[in-house]
């Protein structure tokens, strides 16, 4: 097993396209959303975009295979009502936007 910092590398056992699906999906996904469309200068921003990168796949981004839901809600973020004002909240100057109800 090989360690890179906080990441453990495993290998995938043979036979196993399942586990090596999921993964490519999310690359594809960083890649296509967040990395091509950035220009990143040294390891710092690159860090940084995949940071709010994830930070917006796994709390503001709707999820079409589990019910077009968000994963993990925010709390302190209202659910929008038929009355109430869209705000939006921008990542990476704008390269990715999540609209919620202002209470």
């Amino acid at each position: 097993m090989l360690t890179t910092g906080n990441v453990k590398c495993l290998a995938l056992p043979p036979r196993s396209p399942n586990l090596n699906a999921f993964v490519e999906h999310w690359v594809r996904s960083v890649k296509q959303e967040c990395l091509s469309r950035l220009i990143l200068f040294g390891e710092g921003s690159l860090r940084r975009a995949l940071t709010e990168f994830v930070e917006h796949y796994h709390v503001e981004r709707n999820h079409q295979g589990k019910g077009n839901v968000l994963l993990f809600p925010s709390t302190d973020t209202p659910q929008v009502g038929r009355k109430s004002a869209v705000q939006r909240r921008q990542r990476l100057g704008g390269l990715m936007n999540y609209y919620y109800g202002a209470a």
